[in-house]
């Protein structure tokens, strides 16, 4: 088999390294350089001037913008007094320019590089190679001030070609343009490099903080979606059982009427016999989805599902860990649908194992109300208390509530109270025909 060459992978490694580096001068220097690119506003959410008040927060967004003009109106100052002894179009040029070329950093940054450059030989013959050639104090200023501002909003590549563009625009001042007269390019070339480095620097850090932040985003999200699985993995697995029960109910009625009733027609016993069937199936496609869903280490459970008759033993035992606690029932207590039965049970023991984490020493109300519509909790708690610190939490277990509340068409709400305690309140809605049953 013959190996196809392209011009491409024929040439020499390094004459690839010099084109992709001549490519990325291109990239960086060149393309777009007329481009417009207004400086944007600084992020005031963050850092210091998030302590600010939002009045002044509004305007510390430009402080960016005023930093540059500041910068351009130190330009002008030090080219004022040309004017002030030499007034005259040349003066007010070597004393406006360079200014309004630092302010052209906010809108065009890389257009603003090469006018820095252009302009900086021709003040020097105007200026009379005052401070040095090819860079007078002026155009000096500009150029660091430039370098500055475009290398923030550029990237740390960026920076290491503009110093090398300056260092042979040096080269050449010196060697075609300057020559017999004393050049200052090696202390402008040795303090770019140093403003250059730190700005870089300064950038990597940025950009490394903006990573570190977004994969925290990331990494936040994806386990919030985990827990939000896992916590309706358990519901389904809990209420499992409670749905199994209603199918085997269902199964066994269906199996028994015709025994019921004598002589019964062989319509009546078909349609038995089809109720049988149908129940026996879910309850086969339910043992097979909790398989799906069952994690390795899940047992089924020995007991009955909780409900809220077993609230009396539930709020005992949060007595003897030290919680103060009352319990109120109102309305005309009922017999409800289990599954609402065991998911305010559930409830309930989270909101409580809530504040034993995290209010220690704390009181705690738990009111019952059975309404008309459906079924209403409330759970509140006082402050910590006690010497015991609170324990951090990831907030799972408001997770997991809501989610209970959500699979039921109810609403919930858990938010801090004015007294520094906590309250969650869900309102379940049950029908009388689902009462009923």
């Amino acid at each position: 088999m013959t190996q196809t060459q392209t011009p491409e992978t024929s040439r020499a490694p390094e004459f690839r390294l010099v084109q992709a580096a001549l490519g990325g001068l291109r990239q960086e220097l060149f393309h777009d350089a007329f481009a417009y690119r207004p400086l944007p506003r600084m992020d005031v959410e963050r850092g210091p001037t998030r302590f600010l008040p939002r009045r002044i927060r509004v305007y510390a967004g430009l402080l960016p913008h005023a930093f540059v003009a500041f910068w351009a109106l130190i330009v002008f100052a030090m080219g004022y007094e040309r004017i002030y002894y030499h007034f005259g179009v040349l003066a007010f040029v070597t004393a406006t320019v360079p200014a309004v070329i630092v302010l052209l950093t906010l809108v065009r940054p890389v257009l603003a590089f090469w006018a820095s450059l252009c302009v900086t030989p021709f003040v020097g013959y105007i200026t009379g190679y005052e401070g040095g050639w090819p860079w007078s104090d002026t155009t000096l200023t500009m150029h660091l001030v430039v370098l500055a501002v475009v290398a923030v909003r550029t990237r740390p590549r960026t920076a290491a070609w503009m110093w090398l563009a300056t260092a042979g625009f040096c080269l050449f001042t010196e060697m075609f343009l300057g020559v017999g007269r004393g050049s200052n390019s090696v202390p402008l070339l040795f303090v770019s490099a140093l403003v250059l480095l730190a700005v870089t620097v300064f950038q990597v850090r940025r950009q490394a903080d903006r990573e570190v932040t977004a994969q925290q985003t990331v990494t936040e999200q994806e386990r919030s979606k985990r827990t939000l699985l896992e916590e309706r993995t358990t519901i389904a697995r809990e209420l499992h059982d409670v749905v199994a029960h209603h199918m085997s109910v269902v199964a066994i009625q269906a199996e028994a009427a015709p025994y019921r009733v004598e002589n019964p027609p062989p319509e009546l016993e078909q349609a038995f016999l089809t109720i049988r069937e149908n129940a026996v199936a879910a309850l086969t496609e339910l043992r097979r989805i909790l398989g799906v869903v069952r994690a390795e280490d899940y047992e089924a459970p020995d007991a009955p599902q909780p409900t809220l008759a077993d609230l009396e033993a539930l709020v005992a035992n949060v007595r003897e860990a030290g919680l103060d606690i009352e319990k109120t029932v109102t309305g005309a207590v009922r017999e409800l649908p289990q599954g609402v039965e065991l998911s305010a049970y559930r409830i309930v023991q989270e909101a409580l194992s809530n504040v034993l984490r995290h209010a220690p020493g704390a009181a705690a109300k738990v009111e019952v109300s059975y309404v008309l519509g459906g079924l209403g909790l409330r759970i509140a708690n006082g402050p910590a208390r006690g010497l015991v610190k609170p324990s951090p939490g990831a907030g799972h277990g408001i997770t997991g509530m809501r989610e209970r509340v959500t699979m039921l068409g109810g609403e919930m709400t858990a938010e801090a109270t004015e007294d520094g305690g906590y309250e969650v309140t869900a309102f379940v809605p049950v029908s009388r025909e689902e009462a009923e049953k």
